[in-house]
């Protein structure tokens, strides 16, 4: 049976460069009108039992190209489980090797999360009857920038993700925190829901989504330096959540996001914008020490390097939020890779681990939301 490769549906990226028996040359597409380059989600047919070896030739010229080494792609063949696969980087090369039992077998840089799921998890969301769903705008290509408003406590609360669309797992661990959150039986979501008013936006990106990108949107703009100075024409996304941030104000922030080369779980804060107070600050440390206390998949360890007093780039939602409304925000990354500290050698970090990472987050908003709002007296 002769091998084909396919990547015509929801938040699918490769092309096809040649096929010699069980070995695929590949490249990765380029988003839209950008040269930003990462995310593949592909399938291979007629290739049970067959040892595949498929080549992306382009892997050295790709966004990140630092963080291939020490990772591994998934595959599944169900679209549900999705497992590690042998990958290895040499020269420019990012080489995947598996042997499928069945005739079709999906690959991806993480496991999916398309939007024909999102719009599953949005219509089960707005199923619940303490939920107010509602369209904040229309992105480039006409998608809605889906919107959902849970509790009715006083302190208002942001969670959004996936401004980078291939960073698929950022919407895994939205469904976990909606998932917890719409527990009618659990203490602590109830708790919260009481205490803060939640303003939920779990996919930013609908355009990329669906288009494959790995960074920008429709008009190859990445959204997380758009925050300054939003528009209609660039960055509709951004432009229209602001405006609703503007109506609600925002007292606790976090932008979720996934990073291609450190092994771990990390924040990355506000340090360095222009209006920086001492105790908004300390609250920011107050929650990644809990969130370290609650979650062994969490660590403080690793992350990024701290910008210096006012050189933070307030082009990015994190430390633009922080200086707008003097809000606690933090930017959450989880890997491509794995948690070194806490490995999985057959998923890696997975669907699984994010929605478990979420549940860990609205814990540790629990344990510090008195400190919250005391600064916000």
């Amino acid at each position: 049976m002769t091998l084909s490769v396919s990547s015509a549906f929801d938040g699918g990226n490769i092309r096809l460069v040649a096929v010699d028996g069980d070995r695929i040359d590949l490249e990765i597409v380029s988003d839209h009108q950008s040269d930003f380059y990462q995310w593949f989600h592909f399938r291979v047919t007629g290739c049970a039992g067959r040892a595949l070896e498929l080549r992306i030739l382009n892997a050295g010229g790709a966004a990140y190209a630092h963080g291939w080494d020490g990772y591994r792609a998934r595959m599944s063949e169900d679209r549900e489980s999705w497992r590690q696969v042998d990958t290895s980087y040499q020269g420019r090369v990012l080489t995947i090797r598996a042997t499928p039992t069945t005739n079709s077998a999906w690959f991806a840089y993480f496991a999916p999360f398309t939007m024909e799921r999102h719009h599953d998890l949005i219509a089960g969301a707005a199923l619940h009857p303490d939920v107010e769903h509602r369209s904040l705008g229309q992105t480039l290509d006409g998608q809605e920038i889906d919107y959902l408003k849970i509790g009715t406590g006083p302190l208002s609360v942001w969670l959004y993700a996936r401004q980078h669309p291939g960073e698929s797992m950022a919407e895994w661990w939205m469904e976990g925190a909606l998932e917890r959150l719409l527990d009618d039986a659990d203490p602590v979501a109830r708790s919260l829901r009481a205490r803060a008013t939640f303003h939920i936006v779990p996919n930013m990106n609908p355009d990329g989504t669906r288009r494959g990108h790995l960074r920008t949107n429709a008009a190859g703009v990445n959204l997380n330096r758009e925050w300054h100075a939003p528009s209609a024409e660039r960055s509709p996304e951004v432009l229209h959540v602001l405006e609703e941030m503007k109506r609600t104000g925002v007292d606790f922030a976090m932008d979720v996001h996934g990073d291609e080369a450190i092994p771990a779980n990390f924040l990355a804060g506000f340090e360095g914008i222009p209006s920086w107070k001492e105790e908004q600050g300390a609250l920011f440390a107050a929650y990644s020490d809990a969130l370290e206390r609650l979650s062994p998949d969490f660590q403080t360890k690793q992350g990024y390097e701290i910008a210096a007093p006012g050189q933070a780039n307030l082009s990015m939602s994190t430390a633009q939020l922080a200086e707008r409304f003097g809000a606690v925000t933090m930017t959450l990354e989880m890997p491509f890779k794995d948690n070194d500290d806490l490995p999985d050698p057959e998923e890696g970090w997975s669907p699984d681990r994010c929605r478990h990472l979420a549940r860990a987050c609205l814990a540790a908003l629990h344990a510090v939301i008195g400190q919250v709002e005391e600064y916000r007296r």
